[in-house]
């Protein structure tokens, strides 16, 4: 058995997102795209490749017109126009047309890489997402946003281009080392913290269910974390409002993905740009201090940093103005009014980004004290 949500696009319904435990369905769900009559290029890394790429081709195969599997380095310094050049050189060179299928088997880079090579090959091809990490069946495969970094700046270049289906293995989720499957948490709390406060303190009394990756805990945590999204992209589907919500805690954390090269992964960074918007809402007086502390020490027992050692906090508030979410020279900034309601706020002021930055910066003199 499967359940099923459906995302709208301008009152319409758009597509399906699929929670299933395994690919068992994923033929049955293709069928109502004529698979059979159409070529199918299966995009994955080379991570997910190692764990998942011949099951879902040997699915495919023999019920498609051709399936080709086109796999790139994994991370996210390949999320770039050079990997989406690769890609287009695979599907001219197998003649793919406008009528045949991309599909995206992986993580957040996967599926926005392939889903911005779907929206721009021959101006539009269909593409369907399945996705295999915390991170994307939390987030980044719901909603159309697509596209790839350029010059370490994240997500600067791509596409609003909607898939024709999500397809969510959720036992995919137990495949993942413990640094994968707890950063991809940094995104599901952020859907928590900015929408809804029932979720949050669902997380606070599952988590050790959540440790132990028991299977209905996961399921119904993915499917609240989808319904959050759901709701924000429905409302504002290209980003002219309320989906700059989503951003919580992404400018100050894209700052630091870049400032570290990569090295950290994407969550890690969020967390710590979630503790920096949090502690920027207490000194706006709308979290008291307690909250503050809670919001912030609750991504410990998840593994994730509340501060780092090894960043220039000047160098973090400069690239914040790198940020694709400036809009007339200011920063669109992501508060929390109170845990479960978050604010887009445009007065924030460098003072209080670079205060912010230096709250979750531990540096050596710290260390001496």
């Amino acid at each position: 058995m499967a359940n099923r949500m459906t995302i709208n696009y301008e009152k319409k319904p758009c597509y399906d997102i699929v929670f299933t435990d395994s690919f068992d369905l994923l033929l049955d769900e293709l069928q109502a795209f004529d698979v059979e009559n159409r070529r199918v290029a299966l995009i994955t890394d080379s991570n997910t490749a190692r764990l998942f790429g011949s099951t879902v081709q040997a699915i495919l195969k023999g019920h498609c017109k051709h399936v080709l599997l086109h796999t790139f380095p994994a991370g996210e310094a390949n999320k770039t126009l050079d990997t989406v050049k690769d890609i287009y050189k695979t599907l001219i060179e197998a003649r793919f047309d406008r009528k045949d299928l991309l599909i995206a088997l992986g993580g957040g880079v996967v599926g926005d890489i392939t889903g911005y090579a779907a929206a721009t090959y021959l101006r539009g091809v269909d593409f369907i997402q399945i996705p295999t990490t915390m991170i994307a069946q939390s987030d980044s495969s719901i909603g159309g946003k697509t596209g790839v970094d350029f010059d370490g700046y994240k997500n600067m270049v791509g596409a609003f281009y909607m898939p024709k289906l999500v397809y969510m293995n959720i036992s995919a989720l137990k495949e993942l080392d413990d640094r994968q499957f707890y950063a991809g948490f940094a995104e599901v709390m952020k859907s928590a913290l900015i929408k809804d406060a029932m979720f949050y303190e669902w997380l606070l009394e599952n988590m050790y269910e959540i440790h132990d990756r028991d299977s209905a805990i996961l399921e119904e945590m993915i499917m609240r974390s989808c319904t959050v999204k759901k709701l924000v992209v429905e409302k504002d589907p290209k980003e002219q409002g309320d989906r700059a919500l989503l951003n919580f805690g992404h400018t100050i954390g894209h700052a630091i993905e870049k400032a570290m090269n990569f090295e950290m992964v994407h969550g890690e960074c969020i967390a710590l740009g979630m503790v920096a918007a949090a502690y920027i809402s207490w000194k706006h007086n709308w979290l008291s201090m307690d909250e503050y502390y809670e919001v912030r020490d609750m991504f410990v027992p998840f593994n994730l940093p509340i501060s780092i050692d090894c960043i220039d906090p000047e160098e973090i508030l400069r690239l914040t103005k790198s940020d694709k979410k400036m809009e007339s020279g200011q920063i669109k900034f992501v508060l929390l009014k109170k845990v479960g309601k978050a604010v887009i706020d445009r007065t924030v002021t460098d003072e209080e980004i670079l205060d912010a930055i230096r709250e979750i910066y531990f540096s050596d003199e710290d260390a001496k004290e």
